[in-house]
């Protein structure tokens, strides 16, 4: 059985449409979307805080008002030294529990093949694995 000219290349064609169409929506599921991300760890960090001196200052004061009015003479200068330097040392630990906290940073591999991370003062709900991504600066759920 003889096939025409026709035949053949109506066949030729389908192929090479079938082939480019392939390709076509191929590349374009294989674009990167440039926003989009994965989280790839949420950590927990302590900010140890830090004395500027105020607290120290102000609690030595404190103590030494306080040292001043235990006993009299001799024993009343030593109270109040001892009172400023308690003061002083109790008055710097205050301030810097006070200063301290804790943040949370969520770490974000971009489709792109970079990496962002996004830190909070509170705790978030975002979890490794959770597909995200980022508008305007911010990271929301993908």
């Amino acid at each position: 059985m003889k096939r025409s000219k026709y035949y053949l290349s109506s066949r030729i064609t389908m192929v090479i449409s079938t082939f480019l169409t392939i390709a076509i929506f191929s590349q374009t599921a294989q674009a990167v979307c440039n926003e989009c991300g994965t989280v790839t760890d949420v950590k927990t960090i302590k900010i140890e805080g830090q004395g500027s001196g105020v607290g120290a200052v102000t609690g030595g004061v404190l103590g030494g008002v306080v040292g001043h009015q235990v006993g009299s003479g001799r024993g009343q200068d030593l109270a109040t030294i001892g009172g400023v330097l308690g003061g002083a040392y109790a008055g710097h630990q205050v301030e810097k529990k006070a200063k301290s906290g804790v943040r949370y940073h969520v770490f974000v591999e971009m489709e792109d093949g970079s990496s962002q991370t996004f830190k909070y003062s509170s705790k978030t709900s975002y979890q490794v694995g959770d597909r995200v991504k980022v508008k305007n600066g911010k990271l929301i759920r993908g």
